[in-house]
């Protein structure tokens, strides 16, 4: 089966980064990024800089996104509440700390939960006001506990793996027993050569090594089990069946082995580490000498027995004489040879430690002066140990961070130290700086015959690279929790056993559980019997390695039914399905929309019939109308024309009036007054009658053709007309048409609109303030779009709706009829146009109108 992969992101599938600043944005945790600040030496972090905070942080803080002081300036409590630590601490350590603080100081007076990392040279902090939070203390408390605990197994695990190759490339024999039954857990290859290939692991040592019945091996082991004391041996004889033969005597070899309890992190004991070493060569040798030396004294004793008789017998002796020399010099060669082998051991294991893929020291006496080093340790470094000098004259930087103390507790006390990815600085003679590396090591006491510590061996591994690797994928994991923590699609990864291994935030909104509560348990306990039924034929096929993407209806629980689209996605891996990656997006509303348009659809299909049946009447109807309302314009045109000659008589007769008044009557105030007001509703009428001829001749049957129109000449001819009016008012009048210098359109209804517009314009002024008119044309495709704006009187909203009513007039300062600006409304949209205002009272009116602009 070929391998799946997943599929390609989009091709507008934003950056990251821009990602990354959408996610701060919408975030609602606070993010802060601080920078340290060191003192004079610039080894101590004394302050931080605050790079940047989310909109989040800067609203709970009230800060700005990036403050000009540093943390101490604003926040000067923060040192005696620990905040300041902490951050330090965390920037210090590069692991990710949290802490719960109830702040309230320095205007701050809220109860927060802190998170802070060290990403390179910047501390990440997300930070959270925790008091509307219904969870509680302890609670929260547990949880943080769980998940460093589970953290802690993971590091644990890895460690011991490396621990595991270690062992078996050490040249001593080493096991490790677990349980009372001392069952074997690990045994490395020399321990293993003990017995050839009889297989130990997983078994108790009473059943795979049975012929140590009867030797004190195992009341030893169960001792060291029972009571927690660690047993030293030296040269203990051990019996084992080396060549798996059967044999009734057994081979005797002898051998040092320590036996020290293991402990579970609650301080049970739960297993034996053992140690050992084969000395039996050195013991057969030192029995040979002292066999050698009992018949050495025995022929002593015979000399001085017979001493009479070697007195009388002179050759005698001269021949035991000889015999004697002849044996010490015998003697002196076997030992002489021994001690050459004992020497080339000690040679092959200093050479085995010095290609040990480690760095390897050893230390005499309470100064811990070094009595050996392998070549790893040398450049580790900088080549400047030397045999018989001081650790802490040789590298006197350890002595600063703690080092030294730590070999002089385990020399005082004999108890081993161990640690794990230690932070140790080490000066580098080739660079002159310090060099920064974290390193696995252990100090282990060396002991003479007495038991007494003589020395110490330092065993050391470079965990840097395991470090930097862990913390890139911490980091990494970070940001595709935060991430995927930010979508609102519920997404997971399911194993084979249908578990859960990973969940995103979402998933808390569906099943009010926390997401790190879902790993480990299958997904029929957390979606229900029902959703799981829905959902099994498609688990089932995901995890035969088939891709799918589908939509369901989902009754997770009593009232909480959702119609949801899901992608599975077969995790596969050389040809084998591992579980798959599963994208749940809630298309509830989506679906009930759809349903519901679908109905309303149906509705209107139904009023669309009956608004088929309707057209034929509204089509008649419309055509009666259009014939009534050419019947009204000519109604219009023909009772404005026939009162023309009434009103003309009226004025002949009010003109006549006037000159048969005697001199005294006419001048009279009254008269005169009367007069003038009786003049004056003629001359309105006359002008209404000339408007309401306009008027009528707006019907698009009266339409004029379109003609190309000189827009900017058009314009000036209107401003020479309006020059009064303009002068008036004070007015000044810019034009801007280059983006649109000719128009198609009837060139008289044109010189009506603009001059309409224009005339309002400068004679609704602002009396406070000189008239400022601004007209400006735009060619959209297919159209021509015209804007008249002034800092006039401006309009409110109702007096805008009643605008361009015919003989409505707003402001009654200014001479006129109310007919302008209803006969530009008709003639645009009898042209198929519009015209729109916007206006506010003080401030000025913009007219814009929308014009076909035909070819």
């Amino acid at each position: 089966m070929s391998q799946s992969l997943p599929p390609a992101l989009p091709p507008d599938f934003p950056p990251s980064e821009d990602l990354l600043r959408v996610l701060l944005d919408i975030s609602q945790n606070g993010v802060m990024l601080m920078r340290p600040v060191y003192d004079a030496t610039g080894a101590t972090v004394v302050d931080f800089g605050i790079d940047y905070l989310n909109p989040a942080a800067q609203q709970m803080l009230q800060l700005p996104e990036r403050p000009a002081a540093s943390f101490h300036t604003i926040y000067p409590t923060a040192d005696a509440a620990g905040v300041f630590a902490f951050y330090r601490d965390a920037f210090l350590s590069g692991q990710t700390a949290r802490r719960e603080n109830n702040y309230q100081h320095d205007s701050l007076d809220g109860y927060f939960l802190l998170m802070a990392r060290r990403q390179a040279d910047v501390l990440v902090v997300t930070f959270t006001d925790t008091n509307d939070q219904p969870r509680t203390a302890t609670e929260q408390a547990l949880r943080i506990s769980q998940a460093r605990e589970l953290e802690a197994r993971a590091v644990a695990e890895r460690e011991r793996g490396q621990l595991e190759l270690l062992f078996r490339d050490a040249p001593a024999m080493i096991c490790v027993f677990q349980g009372p039954q001392h069952v074997f857990e690990f045994v490395n290859p020399p321990y293993q050569a003990l017995v050839g290939p009889r297989p130990l692991v997983g078994r108790a040592i009473a059943e795979a090594m049975p012929e140590l019945a009867g030797q004190p091996i195992f009341d030893l082991l169960d001792s060291v089990y029972r009571t927690g004391e660690t047993y030293r041996a030296n040269e203990m004889l051990v019996q084992l069946d080396h060549d798996n033969e059967d044999r009734r005597e057994l081979e005797k070899r002898y051998y040092n082995f320590i036996y020290q309890a293991r402990h579970d992190r609650q301080g049970a004991i739960n297993g034996i580490f053992v140690f050992a070493y084969d000395v039996t060569p050195q013991v057969l040798a030192r029995q040979q000498v002292q066999e050698l030396n009992e018949e050495l004294a025995a022929i002593n004793e015979e000399l001085r027995a017979s001493n009479d008789e070697f007195l009388t017998t002179n050759t005698a002796l001269t021949l035991a004489q000889e015999e004697v020399y002849l044996l010490n010099q015998d003697l002196e060669k076997r030992v002489a040879e021994r001690t050459r082998e004992l020497l080339q051991q000690q040679a092959m294991l200093s050479q085995i430690l010095r290609q040990v893929p480690a760095f390897i020291a050893t230390l005499g006496g309470p100064e811990h002066r070094y009595t050996f080093f392998n070549e790893p340790y040398q450049q580790l470094t900088g080549q400047r140990p030397r045999l018989g000098l001081p650790v802490a004259q040789a590298l006197p930087e350890l002595a600063a961070q703690g080092f030294v103390s730590r070999l002089n507790e385990v020399y005082t006390s004999g108890q081993p130290f161990e640690a794990k990815e230690m932070l140790v600085e080490l000066f580098d003679p080739g660079t002159g700086q310090s060099q920064s590396s974290y390193v696995d090591f252990v100090y282990q006491p060396l002991r003479d015959d007495r038991g007494q510590t003589t020395g110490i061996l330092v065993f050391i591994v470079d965990s840097t690279a395991k470090v930097h690797a862990r913390r890139a994928t911490e980091a990494a994991a970070q940001r595709l929790r935060v991430l995927t923590d930010a979508l609102p699609v519920l997404i997971g990864y399911l194993d084979r056993e249908q578990r859960y291994q990973f969940a995103n935030l979402a998933y808390r909104g569906w099943f009010n559980i926390d997401p790190t509560a879902l790993l480990g348990r299958k997904v029929r306990d957390v979606v229900g019997e029902q959703a799981y039924a829905n959902a099994q034929g498609y688990i089932v096929r995901a995890l035969a390695g088939e891709r799918l993407s589908f939509e369901s209806w989902m009754p997770y629980r009593e009232n909480f039914v959702r119609h949801i689209r899901t992608d599975y996605i077969p995790d596969v891996k050389n040809g084998e399905v591992l579980g798959f990656y599963t994208l749940v997006t809630d298309i509830t509303d989506q679906t009930e929309a759809r349903e519901r348009v679908q109905e309303l659809n149906e509705e209107l299909a139904a009023i669309n019939e009956e608004m088929l049946a309707a057209n034929d009447e509204l089509r008649d109807t419309n055509e009666r109308l259009s014939y009534t309302n050419v019947d009204l314009d000519t109604f219009v045109y023909t009772a404005s024309h026939d009162l023309k000659a009434p009103i003309a008589n009226i004025e002949g007769l009010l003109l006549a009036l006037q000159e048969q008044l005697p001199e005294p009557v006419r001048h009279h105030p009254d008269v005169t007054h009367l007069l003038g007001l009786m003049q004056g509703s003629v001359d309105r009428f006359q002008r209404t009658l000339v408007h309401l001829t306009d008027v009528s001749k707006l019907q698009p049957a009266h339409a004029e053709p379109p003609e190309t129109v000189d827009l900017a000449a058009l314009i000036e001819s209107v401003r020479l007309d309006l020059a009064p009016v303009v002068a008036a008012a004070q007015g000044q009048l810019s034009v801007d048409v280059a983006a649109c210098p000719t128009v198609r359109f009837s060139p008289k209804n044109l010189r009506s609109i603009v001059y309409n517009l224009l005339s309002n314009a400068f004679k609704y002024h602002a009396p406070d303030r000189p008239a400022r008119v601004r007209l400006r044309a735009t060619c959209p495709p297919g159209q021509v779009r015209l804007e008249v704006q002034d800092n006039g009187l401006g309009l409110t909203a109702d007096e805008q709706s009643k605008l361009f009513v015919m003989f409505r007039r707003l402001h009654t300062h200014v001479e006129g009829t109310g007919v302008g600006l209803y006969m530009v409304k008709r003639m645009v949209e009898n042209a198929g146009g519009t015209i729109q205002v916007e206006s506010a009272p003080g401030v000025g009116s913009t007219f814009t109108v929308q014009l076909p602009n035909r070819a």
